[in-house]
């Protein structure tokens, strides 16, 4: 573990130490920013998600030193199968129309959060682990964190704070409000072996009872399924075979079948919004700013966007304009566009795909039809999946 002694001022606090808050590290280190990362937790825990990271974000923690092939033994994903469950309408997203090899990665959230905490470490960057803050108090020209550390209580003043996680300290935040729309969902999580190769593909499936993804992860899917809380309950209680069946029934043929599959389990799903992603000398980032349904993956991705953008406005200030106004101001107005539309996009979608009237089935067929048919149209649409708004 990497504890250098706390220094009682920095100009830069991440609270958070996630890929989101070690990519807005490495990018400040890079630069000379006083920065310091700040992790509750000792170690990266055990987690069961499956991280489907585009392209882009695979380039933005590559240059930044903290994607390790060998560490994450990530899965290329070169296509994408989305499909509506008793229609016609499909469309299929290449990788090879955008000259890329790939459109995006599935790597394990626990080995990427390991990887980054370790090159950062390696590299002399200032993380703290084992640190917790309690509580943020806002002065004029400074902002104090009081930590709860391993060596005991500890106070921090700052010149910004930025929250890339850290949960109820945005509730501490007086000039924040946060919107919670519950989905009355729950996902639930499997791994499965397929019959046959998957041949890095991957499927995003609408089907009468919930969409249901496959991500290709090593020779096996990952599987996000979104369902009612009283189906997934009883999804969980199945027996493998049955379980098996169920997602057997809802694929359509496009896989052919499952030898196996993994332990399951399953989390509540909502969508959390701020009316604002900055304070008084706090920024906000990645989960703390947003958290999104799972469909179509762009969660972490926009997130390590909101780090990239946040870092290119800090780098181009000097200290004494950390945590001021207008500069806060800029990194808002900078993500406004790309975090509002993805965040629009994917609640869309679980509306627009949630009603099982048949004039609306076809006309979501039809869309999908002009999706696959309409080539400008497609390779944009894949394009705003890798990139983002831009």
């Amino acid at each position: 573990m990497h504890a250098p002694p706390l220094a009682d001022h920095i100009d830069i606090a991440i609270v958070g130490g996630g890929p989101v808050g070690a990519l807005l590290a490495a990018r400040l280190a890079r630069t000379g920013h006083r920065a310091l990362l700040l992790e509750a937790r000792t170690g990266v825990e055990a987690d069961p998600r499956a991280l489907a990271l585009s392209h882009a974000s695979r380039e933005a923690l590559e240059s930044l030193g903290l994607w390790d092939d060998a560490a994450l033994q990530a899965t290329a994903i070169e296509q994408v199968h989305v499909s509506q469950a008793g229609s016609l309408g499909r469309v299929r997203l290449c990788a090879s129309e955008l000259g890329l090899p790939a459109l995006g990665y599935v790597v394990g959230y626990a080995a990427l959060a390991g990887t980054a905490q370790q090159r950062l470490q390696a590299r002399g960057c200032a993380v703290a682990l084992g640190c917790r803050v309690e509580a943020i108090r806002r002065l004029t020209r400074f902002a104090e964190l009081r930590l709860t550390t391993p060596t005991g209580p500890h106070t921090l003043t700052c010149r910004l704070v930025v929250l890339a996680d850290g949960g109820g300290l945005v509730e501490q935040l007086d000039d924040v409000a946060r919107q919670v729309k519950p989905y009355a969902q729950h996902a639930v999580l499997a791994t499965l072996t397929p019959n046959t190769s998957h041949h890095g593909i991957a499927h995003e499936r609408f089907a009468d009872d919930g969409p249901l993804a496959l991500l290709p992860r090593g020779r096996d899917f990952n599987l996000v399924w979104t369902q009612t809380p009283e189906a997934a309950e009883a999804r969980l209680a199945l027996s493998d075979q049955d379980f098996l069946a169920e997602i057997g029934a809802r694929l359509g043929g496009r896989v052919a079948g499952f030898s196996a599959v993994g332990p399951r389990a399953s989390f509540a799903l909502a969508l959390k919004t701020l009316d604002r992603v900055v304070a008084r000398r706090v920024a906000l980032i990645g989960n703390a700013a947003q958290t999104l349904h799972p469909v179509a993956g762009q969660g972490l991705n926009l997130g390590l966007r909101d780090a990239a953008t946040l870092a290119d406005v800090l780098c181009a200030v000097g200290p004494a304009h950390l945590g001021e106004p207008e500069t806060l101001a800029r990194y808002a107005r900078l993500r406004r566009k790309d975090a509002g539309l993805v965040t629009a996009f994917t609640d869309s979608l679980i509306t627009l795909f949630d009603s099982p009237a048949p004039w609306l089935k076809h006309g979501r067929s039809l869309g999908l039809l002009a999706l696959d048919q309409i080539a400008p149209l497609r390779r944009g649409f894949a394009a705003r999946m890798v990139y983002g708004a831009r």
